[in-house]
């Protein structure tokens, strides 16, 4: 199992490009499942979530062709309904082709996701609001076996609370169900109103997107399109709180400051100096600490549960006390103890955090527990002093296209150990 080493202390000087968002190109991915036309998608980032989702959708019988950063997928036929258990379990976003195997072939049995390090995360949502458009759904054994003889149906959906999953899917299945679907309460993430611009690319009806209410008109079918995958506001934010620890100046190409939401105002509160400019966003941090901010993460436009392990680690040296709130993942401080290993002192009080800021940290053997919790113990790493050894970095393969090439080009001493 590969680690990563890396000797801390090091400004960090030079350009990032900033990779599309996997947590967007999953999604307009599995939105190839729903035409028998090509779908070409640009900006995707070469991600192992993003190969296995692929060999998935090849499964159903999609072609793909992943040349550079441009993905075509054509699904002419679909071959299989069924999304079997050894795919699925590895990645949640994999459910997300029940909704368009549904809509398209009036039936689909997909595995159930498996739970994950940072909270069970169910999608009993995303059945509600299948249901209410028509299907009939039993789980048996493990997988979901749903279908609707019929075609689905436009519905009136209310969400309880606010899910980025099941407002994705709800459309996923929406744009072929006959008639007009609302989603109520409707998340307003911008990866949203990335899927729904692919979608209305393709021939879809939907108006909304980005705002509470969304409106679905179903079409009888969906045509050939392409789309440019937006740019990861996640690697956005880690690499910008990375010179927060290290210091120095990077220019993070193509990223915009906008999908930032709530975490913009916070680094600028933290310390971090951050302009707009003609290719991105360029990131530097005056001489000193950074200064202690209280967050609470919450949906967008707030501050992203998917920053907030980065987010402690800049804390972790910052100057005076910094209180978390964790709103949305129950389990998801799993990197404290490992960045107390390094010095940080912190400590969790339910969904609470509290964090004291050292001076340094120092490098240690720690381990990565799921994706950002990874991405946090690189940022500590990058400031503390010596060597800290990562272990389990598979995560980070998961979510952040060539890291330590991107750091290493900025001034970073970072390298792959195999084993």
């Amino acid at each position: 199992m590969d680690k990563l080493a890396i000797i801390g202390g090091r400004p960090l000087y030079g350009v990032v490009p900033i990779s599309g968002a996997k947590n967007s190109a999953l999604k307009v991915m599995a939105a190839s499942l729903l035409s028998d036309a090509p779908l070409t998608l640009t900006n995707v980032p070469r991600l192992a979530d993003v190969d296995m989702l692929l060999k998935l959708l090849e499964q159903h019988g999609a072609q793909a062709s992943f040349e550079g950063s441009t993905l075509t997928l054509h699904a002419k036929d679909i071959i299989s309904t069924e999304a079997p258990y050894d795919l699925v379990r590895k990645m949640r976003a994999s459910f997300n082709v029940l909704g368009p195997l549904l809509a398209r072939e009036s039936k689909a049995k997909v595995s159930l996701p498996g739970g994950c390090a940072i909270g069970a995360r169910p999608v009993d949502l995303h059945l509600k609001a299948l249901t209410a458009m028509g299907a009939v759904i039993e789980l048996d054994e493990g997988y979901v076996i749903a279908e609707a003889p019929d075609g689905l149906k436009g519905a009136a959906i209310s969400l309880p609370f606010v899910s980025v999953g099941a407002t994705e899917h709800t459309m996923l299945a929406a744009v072929l169900a006959k008639g007009d679907t609302s989603i109520d309460n409707a998340a307003r993430e911008p990866e949203i109103a990335d899927l729904a611009a692919c979608l209305n690319a393709m021939g879809a009806k939907i108006s909304g997107a980005g705002g509470t209410t969304i409106h679905i008109e179903g079409v009888d079918r969906l045509h050939a399109a392409e789309h440019e995958v937006l740019p990861d506001r996640i690697e956005t934010g880690a690499y910008a709180m990375a010179v927060g620890v290290t210091g120095g100046e990077l220019t993070l190409k193509g990223a915009k400051a906008d999908l930032l939401g709530a975490a913009l105002p916070v680094l600028e509160e933290a310390g971090l100096v951050i302009d707009e400019t003609d290719v991105g966003l360029r990131v530097r941090k005056p001489e000193g600490l950074c200064k202690s901010v209280d967050i609470i993460t919450q949906p967008f436009p707030g501050f992203p549960t998917d920053l907030q392990a980065q987010f402690m680690a800049m804390m972790a040296t910052a100057d005076g006390a910094s209180s978390i709130k964790e709103t949305i993942f129950e389990n998801r401080f799993m990197h404290a103890p490992e960045l107390s290993r390094m010095g940080a002192k912190i400590s969790v009080d339910g969904q609470t955090a509290t964090v004291r800021g050292v001076k340094r940290l120092k490098g240690a053997p720690v381990m990565a527990t799921d994706l950002r919790a990874s991405m946090s113990l690189i940022i500590a790493a990058l400031g503390a002093e010596g060597q800290t050894m990562v272990n389990r970095v598979y995560h980070l393969d998961r979510g952040f296209e060539r890291l330590e090439e991107k750091l290493a080009h900025c001034g970073a001493l970072i390298e792959r150990v195999k084993e």
